[in-house]
């Protein structure tokens, strides 16, 4: 099988699908770890319709979507923030294709946007609890730093140059 990456409008079925299930994994595994139960359904429903990803259309952002074998598996965006600055976004695979080396090929693919865009460096947060993806941003270049937002569920944030 082989892992194909494409521009996808953020509004698509399947980017749509994609966030939620992005969205349901991430929500359930903090609220999971910090207060013992999953996301309430109507809370999930209302910040799956607050972020619908519209900073991820062109022209200042582009959403991927990584197809393995064909079939939507993972999506990643990208938001120019200035002139130089993209920021990465929606990293995310669906579980049953993670470990067959879709995740580097994603974000290379977002880095490769983002330089189409005009950005010569890119930055990210993530939480402590995921570790994946630290461990990726890491092995792909990223050095963390200080923090560039106030996002309350930011532990951790990445840059890299792209040039």
């Amino acid at each position: 099988m082989t892992w194909t990456m494409a521009p996808e409008p953020y509004d698509s079925p399947v980017a749509v699908a994609l966030w939620r299930a992005y969205y349901t994994e991430v929500s359930d595994r903090w609220y999971l770890l910090h207060e013992g139960r999953r996301t309430d359904p109507d809370e999930l429903e209302r910040e799956i319709a607050a972020y619908r990803g519209a900073d991820l259309a062109p022209p200042r952002g582009r959403l991927l979507i990584a197809r393995y074998g064909g079939e939507p598996a993972g999506s990643a965006g990208v938001r120019l923030l200035d002139g130089t600055t993209a920021e990465l976004t929606r990293v995310f695979l669906r579980e049953p294709v993670r470990g067959k080396g879709g995740a580097a090929l994603l974000v290379r693919a977002a880095e490769d946007a983002a330089r189409a865009l005009g950005a010569d460096r890119m930055i990210l947060d993530t939480r402590g609890d995921l570790v994946e993806a630290r461990a990726l941003y890491a092995r792909l270049g990223y050095r963390e730093t200080e923090p560039h937002n106030d996002d309350p569920y930011a532990e951790h944030w990445f840059s890299k140059r792209l040039d």
